[in-house]
C-alpha cells in the first residue's frame, strides 16, 4: 500500500478533507426523520460515509451527540483511542487481523472522545463511518488541547498527539 493507492480512493470516491483530519464523502443519509429527545431538532436516523486516513495523518479527538460505529474496509490497521463518558481511556484496533485481537467494527457512544490514526508508516486507511441518530456538523465538537487536558490531564501525552491547538 503506497500513498498513491489513497490518491486513488479519495479521486474515485470523490472524498474531500474533514475538519478532524483524513478525507471523507457522504454516501448515505436516511430518508426519514425524527426529533431525538436529548438533541431537539430533527435528524435523519441514519447517516454513512466513506473516511480515509494517509499514514502520518490522523482524525483528532471529537465527539458527537450520536453514537457512531467504525468499519474496517482496506489499507493499514487503525489506532483508536475512546475517552468514554466515565473519563476512562479505552484503545482499540480497527483492522483485519481479528485473531490478534483487531476488530472489524469499533463503537463510539455519544458525548465519548475519540482520535484515531493508521498504523501503518506508509499507506492508508480506509473505513465507513454509520451515525445514529444521523450525523450534523451542528452535532460535532472538535477537542481542544487545553480543555481537554484540563479535563483529562492523566491523558496528556495521547491529548497532546491527536489534538490540533
Amino acid at each position: 500500500m503506497q500513498n498513491s493507492d489513497a490518491e486513488h480512493y479519495i479521486k474515485e470516491l470523490a472524498l474531500i478533507q474533514h475538519p478532524e483530519g483524513g478525507f471523507y464523502k457522504e454516501i448515505y443519509r436516511s430518508l426519514e426523520v425524527f426529533t431525538p429527545e436529548d438533541i431537539n431538532s430533527e435528524r435523519n436516523f441514519m447517516t454513512s460515509i466513506y473516511f480515509l486516513l494517509r499514514a502520518g495523518e490522523f482524525s483528532a479527538f471529537h465527539r458527537l451527540k450520536s453514537d457512531e460505529v467504525w468499519y474496517y474496509h482496506t489499507g493499514a490497521s487503525v489506532s483508536i483511542y475512546i475517552i468514554d463518558n466515565e473519563g476512562i481511556l479505552k484503545t482499540h484496533i480497527l483492522g483485519p487481523e481479528i485473531s490478534k485481537g483487531e476488530k472489524l467494527q469499533v463503537i463510539f457512544p455519544k458525548g465519548s472522545w475519540f482520535a484515531a490514526a493508521p498504523l501503518a508508516v506508509k499507506g492508508f486507511s480506509l473505513f465507513g463511518c454509520a451515525v445514529s441518530p444521523g450525523f450534523q456538523f451542528d452535532d460535532f465538537e472538535l477537542g481542544t488541547r487545553s480543555i481537554l487536558l484540563q479535563k483529562y490531564p492523566q491523558y496528556r501525552e495521547i491529548i497532546e498527539n491527536f489534538t490540533y491547538c
